[in-house]
């Protein structure tokens, strides 16, 4: 770049003491030989980008194409490269505006290009609206859920295993395999809402059909819903060859929309985070009115820390993970849940298994790698990578948690029916 170096421009935003090192394509270097993480500037189209988009969605851009590398990079799980960078925010100052003026010329003498987003990237929040698909209606759901999820079945199933259960599993110990602690998680939560068999269970958000298959092997009739066909489709496949037709059935449904109730039971698993906050109230009396009295409701959601930090997620996240995604704090979730006129007789932070889960995760993306790439291109592998090991830290940082809301839903006396002292909970 005419005028000044990438490396300068580097400067104008990291201290140079900083534990990083920049070697850019212009043949500049920023920083010292020996910092932990070297981050290489392949091409001028990653300055564009963040040019573009000065923060994680433009470094987000330049990563997927590969026009920013790493030589201590895994693109199946970065996380070792993530929290380097994460180390590197301290170090981070106000540039002078002087020379961001100078930099931004240097980089308008080459001419104003706007390089596109990648192919894998998902439509603006704004884009989506003027479309027709407003947050959290149900025409903005099935098509934000469907742009998640109907990916290649193939593909998630080198990620999340044989189970193929995409929420956080439940290990014993952690040299459990994920395949135990998925099956773990499954019965811990047919366990807590207290099912037998001839009961009749609804699972929102039932994904790939896991839940269905484990509760239909207890004898439990059970209902999974979700948006994506391409989980409608494992799963009616699943159901059908372990021979639980009788006992279980997935259908591509909003759950706005199942006609049946007095069901024993209901779970959400990993749902929420694409309700909408402004939701909460309508969707807990959509469940309410689904149970019948004394009825059991088990939810489990990621969640925020606190109720100061906001619910959407960032712009990265929008546009390539969960768009109209929101996170809610635990104290809030369950204002919701009692407003509705539910009991909440038992919750629990699930944090530590879903840091453990991810990486779980992120082995089995290394491990199949060049399967991956060749099912849904390098970009969008990259992004996965990306994505749950990010997630990952963050769990273990404690910056988001996960928890598990067991409710009852009272009958003409009370909720006093319920067991005094159920099994999980620990005796003193």
């Amino acid at each position: 770049m005419a005028g000044m170096t990438v490396a300068q421009m580097i400067g104008l935003f990291v201290e140079p003491n900083a534990p990083l090192r920049v070697e850019a394509f212009d043949g500049s270097v920023f920083g010292r030989a020996d910092a932990p993480i070297c981050i290489k500037v392949n091409n001028s189209r990653a300055v564009y980008y963040m040019v573009d988009h000065p923060n994680e969605l433009g470094l987000a851009r330049a990563y997927l194409q590969g026009d920013i590398s790493s030589p201590q990079m895994i693109p199946g799980d970065p996380y070792e490269v993530f929290k380097d960078l994460v180390n590197v925010k301290p170090y981070f100052h106000q540039p002078d505006p002087v020379g961001v003026a100078k930099a931004l010329a240097s980089v308008a003498s080459h001419g104003i290009r706007h390089p596109k987003a990648p192919s894998i990237e998902g439509p603006s929040r704004l884009r989506r609206a003027a479309e027709g698909l407003l947050p959290h209606s149900k025409a903005g759901d099935a098509a934000t859920v469907s742009y998640h999820y109907d990916q290649s079945n193939d593909f998630y199933r080198l990620i999340l295993g044989p189970t193929m259960t995409y929420t956080c599993a439940v290990f014993n110990k952690p040299t459990d395999t994920l395949e135990a602690a998925q099956e773990a998680k499954l019965n811990l939560v047919l366990d807590k809402l207290g099912l037998k068999a001839g009961d009749r269970l609804l699972d929102i958000g039932c994904g790939w059909g896991s839940m269905e298959v484990v509760a239909a092997r207890r004898g439990i009739h059970v209902i999974g819903v979700t948006l994506a066909d391409e989980q409608v489709a494992w799963g009616k496949e699943w159901i059908k060859r372990e021979g639980l037709e009788d006992f279980a059935e997935i259908r591509l449904m909003d759950y706005r929309d199942v006609p049946e109730a007095g069901f024993d039971g209901i779970c959400s698993l990993g749902m929420m985070e694409h309700v909408g906050v402004k939701n909460y109230p309508s969707y807990f009396r959509e469940i309410f009115d689904k149970l019948k009295p004394n009825g059991m409701l088990l939810n489990h959601q990621i969640t925020r820390i606190n109720s100061h930090a906001g619910h959407a997620a960032g712009e990265f996240i929008d546009r390539y993970i969960f768009p109209d995604g929101q996170l809610a704090s635990p104290g809030e979730i369950e204002m919701n849940i009692q407003d509705t006129g539910f009991e909440v007789i038992h919750e629990e932070n699930l944090r530590q298994h879903y840091a453990l889960t991810l990486h779980h995760w992120n082995r089995n993306l290394v491990d199949h790698w060049n399967e991956a790439v060749k099912l849904v291109g390098e970009p969008k592998a990259r992004l996965w990578g990306l994505y749950m090991a990010g997630c990952a830290y963050n769990f273990e940082m404690n910056n988001i948690q996960i928890h598990q809301y067991l409710c009852v839903k009272p009958n003409e006396e009370g909720t006093d029916t319920y067991p005094l002292r159920p099994w999980w909970v620990h005796q003193a």
